[in-house]
C-alpha cells in the first residue's frame, strides 16, 4: 500500500509536537503548507474587509501567517481545545499580532449564536483547514450550516484538506490517510467534495471552486448567494 501523502495529528500538545517556552506549539506541515495555501487564498482574501473565522486554528501558526499576508481582514482563531488556543495566542504575541481572544468554540453546536461571533456582526469568510476528515460528520454539518447563517452576503466558506472528488481518492496515498484515519476512529475519514456541496445548498451556500493543493489536498469555497428562510 503506497504510503499516506499526509500524517494527521487531531490534538497538538507538548508530547507530540514540538514547543517553545513561551506556549507556541510547531504544526509539521506548517512550512509545506502556508506558501501554497496564501498564494490561493490570495483571489479571495487580498484586498478584502471585514471578519474572518478560522474553525480549528491547531497551533494557530497558519493564522498568524494569514494575518499577515491579508492585513485588511480581521483574523479572528477559534478552537475547542485549550492548549491550541493557547499557541495561537503566543504565536500572535510572537508575530506582534495584536492580543486578542482565541474564540472558544464547538462547531457541532450552535457557533453563530455564540456571544463571540456575534460581536463580530456578519462574516467576510468562515475558513476550516484540516478539520473535517479528523472528526465525526457531525462537524462537517455544524460548519458549512453555520457558515450559512453567518457569512455576509458573498462572503466564502473556505475549506482545506484532503478530499475524495466524486467518490474516488486522489491518490493511493490518501486512501491509506484515509484507512489510518478510520482505524483510529470510525467516525473519521476523508469527505467528498459531493457531500461538502451538498451540506453548501442545505445552507444557502453556492459552489465556486475546487484548487488542487500540494500533497493530494484540496481547497473547496462555498459562496453565499442564497438568503436563508427564518
Amino acid at each position: 500500500m503506497a504510503r499516506p501523502t499526509s500524517s494527521h495529528v487531531a490534538r497538538y500538545d507538548t508530547a507530540n509536537v514540538a514547543s517553545a517556552p513561551d506556549g507556541r506549539l510547531f504544526s509539521p506541515t506548517f512550512d509545506r503548507n502556508a506558501p501554497p495555501l496564501i498564494a490561493a487564498l490570495a483571489p479571495w482574501f487580498a484586498g478584502g474587509s471585514g471578519p474572518v473565522l478560522e474553525i480549528g486554528c491547531g497551533t494557530g501558526q497558519h493564522a498568524g501567517a494569514f494575518a499577515l499576508a491579508f492585513p485588511s481582514l480581521d483574523w479572528w482563531p477559534s478552537d475547542p481545545f485549550p492548549e491550541h488556543r493557547a499557541s495561537a495566542r503566543a504565536w500572535r504575541a510572537h508575530l506582534r499580532l495584536p492580543d486578542r481572544e482565541i474564540l472558544d468554540l464547538d462547531a457541532t453546536g450552535d457557533w453563530p449564536a455564540a456571544p463571540g461571533v456575534r460581536r463580530l456582526g456578519p462574516l467576510a469568510a468562515v475558513f476550516a483547514m484540516n478539520v473535517v476528515h479528523i472528526a465525526p460528520w457531525a462537524v462537517a454539518e455544524g460548519i458549512v450550516a453555520g457558515a450559512g447563517r453567518a457569512l455576509a452576503p458573498g462572503g466564502a466558506l473556505i475549506l482545506y484538506g484532503p478530499f475524495k472528488v466524486h467518490g474516488d481518492f486522489v491518490g493511493e496515498g490518501n486512501r491509506a490517510f484515509d484507512a489510518g484515519l478510520r482505524a483510529d476512529n470510525p467516525a473519521w475519514g476523508l469527505r467528498d467534495v459531493a457531500e461538502i456541496e451538498a451540506l453548501g445548498r442545505d445552507a444557502g451556500l453556492t459552489f465556486a471552486t475546487l484548487t488542487a493543493m500540494p500533497a493530494n489536498n484540496r481547497l473547496i469555497v462555498l459562496q453565499k448567494t442564497t438568503a436563508l428562510a427564518n
